[in-house]
Parts: C-alpha cells; sequence; structure tokens
C-alpha cells in the first residue's frame, strides 16, 4: 500500500527538508519524490500556484512549505497546547524564514556589483542582528526556540541550516553556544537521527 502522504520537492534539502523531519519525527511514512532541474518545467503546470514544495493526501495537493509545516506539527504533536503557544511558535518560524529570505537574496543575486553591496549589508547587518536575537531566545528557553521544549520551530529552524550554511559558504551557528544546542536537541531525536542518516545525500 502506498504512504498516504507523498512530498514533492527538488532534490535538495531547503525548503522540503522541514516537511521530511516533520514526517520522519512522527514516524510518518511516506513518499519522497524529487524532482530533478530539467524536469520541473514539464512538472510545474500540475502544480498549484507552480511551485514547490507540495504536499499531496488523499489525491489533494497543497503548497506553500509554513502551512504544510504547521499542519504536520499539529499532527505529530509539535505545535502549542492552545493559540497563543501557536503564535509563539509561528513567530519565530516566521523570524527564521526571515533569516533564510535575506540569506537567499544575497545568494541569488546575478549582480556582482548588487551582490557585493548585499554582502557587506548582510554579514555586517542582518545576520548579527537575527542571530544574537535567536541565540537570546534559545538560550531563554534552554536550548529551544519557543515555550522551553521542542516544537516545530526547533526542527524547522535545524532542516533548513544545511541551505543556509550552502548559501553563506560559513557556519551560521559557529561560536553560538545556545543555537548548537537547539540543533542537537533536535538532530539527537532518534527519528531525525534515523532520518539524516538514510536521507539522499545531496550537495546542498
Amino acid at each position: 500500500m502506498a504512504p498516504a502522504y507523498k512530498v514533492t520537492y527538488f532534490n535538495i534539502t531547503a525548503l522540503g527538508e522541514p516537511i521530511r523531519f516533520l514526517l520522519s519525527y512522527g514516524k510518518i511514512e511516506f513518499e519522497d519524490c524529487r524532482v530533478e532541474i530539467e524536469q520541473w518545467p514539464q512538472l510545474k503546470p500540475s502544480m498549484p500556484f507552480g511551485q514547490l514544495p507540495v504536499l499531496e493526501h488523499n489525491g489533494k495537493k497543497i503548497p506553500q512549505s509554513l502551512a504544510i509545516c504547521r499542519y504536520l506539527a499539529k499532527q505529530v504533536k509539535l505545535a502549542g497546547n492552545d493559540d497563543w503557544e501557536n503564535l509563539e511558535i509561528d513567530s519565530i518560524a516566521e523570524a527564521v524564514n526571515d533569516l533564510r529570505q535575506n540569506i537567499g537574496k544575497y545568494h541569488y543575486e546575478s549582480d556582482e556589483k548588487v551582490k557585493e553591496r548585499e554582502r557587506a549589508i548582510l554579514f555586517n547587518e542582518k545576520l548579527p542582528f537575527f542571530l544574537e536575537k535567536l541565540e537570546d531566545v534559545a538560550k531563554q528557553n534552554n536550548g529551544h526556540l519557543a515555550l522551553g521544549r521542542l516544537t516545530w520551530a526547533d526542527l524547522y529552524f535545524v532542516s533548513l541550516l544545511d541551505y543556509m550554511n550552502f548559501m553563506l559558504k560559513k557556519d551560521l551557528i559557529e561560536n553560538r553556544p545556545n543555537l548548537i544546542s537547539v540543533k542537537n536537541n533536535v538532530t539527537n531525536v532518534p527519528s531525525i537521527k534515523e532520518w539524516l542518516e538514510k536521507r539522499p545525500k545531496t550537495n546542498l
């Protein structure tokens, strides 16, 4: 019998990885459909809003990675216990996503002069700001990013680290002991450890 869930994304970590982490954490079997770049133009028209990742369940295709993560977090009990707790988790996940977008804007800039200008702003202003804030949050929450316990915000951050590090060509959490604790608290979960060991090896 085919798995109940199908995750369609490119053959990289990036925005598909938080979804894969959450399903793996919950030990929910899923079809890990990986699209090669040359396949995408043909596949794109069949995807909602023409983008990936997409989660498919019971014949329905749902896009938007953060929305998918919020849904799966409830399924695997990594969401909050009430609306306020969910707001706290969501706000951190959105902040992490802002960080990712700022890094991506720099990484994918094709004009070298603009990119050099973006690099100065990113490395001198934006990265220190975001990382200092996240480090403080992790310290206040004993090695987590919300509620003082493991939530999907932790998985979201850690699952995006490889991709962000790749784009920056540096270790984002180097010398950030509390964010290192967040990473360890996630990667030491047996089901996450199992996923990390068995997932396809990619360049990013």
